[in-house]
């Protein structure tokens, strides 16, 4: 009896359990939030393409221009490009309550930034970061939140320097003559973003914001933490508008650097609302048309423009993707 026992006791033993059948669906919102975010992408960059075609004639100018510019300036410009990549670690560093490893955190920065000009929306930045901050020790709730501070706090930053800069260049924010096909690409854009917060997005992004304002509280906490994240957000984006200042100085636009900053932190700020893989056409499109609006010439706003991506984008691009690799070869990420 007791030989036939086990073999009853083990076809009446739980049978283990079958791959959950989430899967599926889940797979299908991936795929559908991918190609809501191409779709995004693909019509900003074709009404940028539709741009640069129509004003071929400056953009070609613009890069002759860059070319004769003062060397002097543009090497002070990538001094300053270099230095923003440190603001954007010590503001991280601000967001999180545990050390993290400084040199580990300056590369993973670097790589973010490379990163981020590959997808929309900052997601590849914010994968970067993400998995860095997991890989550090901390749970994937709380580094969500640390780059929602983070964001939320560069955001704040942006906001405030507007409203302290703007009165003391009255008249030098205003809206510009667009065409109704600009008006169209970005009115586009606009309602298929909403769309995709609104779907495949919303319960990921709920999730993400939830827990801000308590991690916003924790930071605060400590005074250390908070001067970091807040001094690394104000550096991050006055060592970007120093860029484009010294850029400008090479090309000779005639701008006062406070306006020069004023338009960028305005031009940024509205290129945020398009979700283009490092802001490629939306920020260059925001920049020129800010640039050319306050009183400069079309051919010398392209120089600036160009040469201010040029120093903050494809210069680091591929040093970015190659550190990006040695960090995941290393565990690191």
């Amino acid at each position: 009896m007791t030989q036939h026992a086990v073999p009853e006791a083990a076809q009446d033993a739980p049978r283990p359990a079958a791959p959950p059948a989430a899967t599926a669906p889940d797979l299908s919102v991936g795929r559908r939030q991918a190609y809501w975010q191409v779709l995004v992408c693909l019509a900003v960059l074709l009404g940028v393409a539709y741009l640069a075609r129509r004003h071929w004639p400056v953009v070609e100018t613009g890069a002759l221009g860059l070319a004769v510019a003062d060397q002097g300036w543009l090497l002070a410009g990538a001094a300053a490009a270099l230095g923003t990549w440190a603001a954007s670690a010590l503001a991280q560093q601000g967001a999180v309550a545990r050390r993290l490893p400084g040199t580990r955190l300056l590369a993973a920065q670097f790589a973010a930034s490379a990163a981020g000009h590959l997808l929309p929306a900052g997601l590849g930045a914010g994968a970067v970061n993400l998995r860095f901050l997991m890989r550090c020790g901390l749970p994937a709730g709380r580094s969500a939140g640390a780059l929602a501070v983070k964001a939320t706090a560069g955001a704040v930053v942006r906001l405030a320097l507007i409203a302290v800069l703007a009165p003391l260049s009255p008249g030098l924010l205003r809206v510009p003559h667009i065409s109704w096909a600009a008006v169209a690409a970005v009115l586009g854009a606009a309602v298929a973003l909403a769309a995709l917060l609104a779907g495949p997005l919303r319960p990921r992004c709920h999730r993400a914001l939830a827990g801000v304002p308590a991690d916003i509280r924790a930071v605060h906490a400590s005074p250390a933490r908070a001067a970091a994240l807040w001094g690394g957000s104000l550096a991050f984006a006055a060592l970007h508008s120093l860029v484009l200042i010294a850029v400008c100085r090479a090309v000779e636009l005639p701008l006062p650097p406070l306006q020069v900053t004023l338009l960028y932190l305005a031009a940024s700020s509205a290129a945020a609302l398009l979700p283009t893989p490092g802001g490629l056409g939306s920020l260059d499109a925001a920049l020129a048309l800010a640039l050319t609006a306050s009183g400069a010439p079309a051919a010398t706003a392209a120089s600036a423009v160009l040469g201010y991506r040029l120093l903050t984008m494809w210069l680091p691009l591929l040093p970015g993707l190659a550190v990006l690799a040695v960090l995941v070869r290393r565990k690191a990420l």
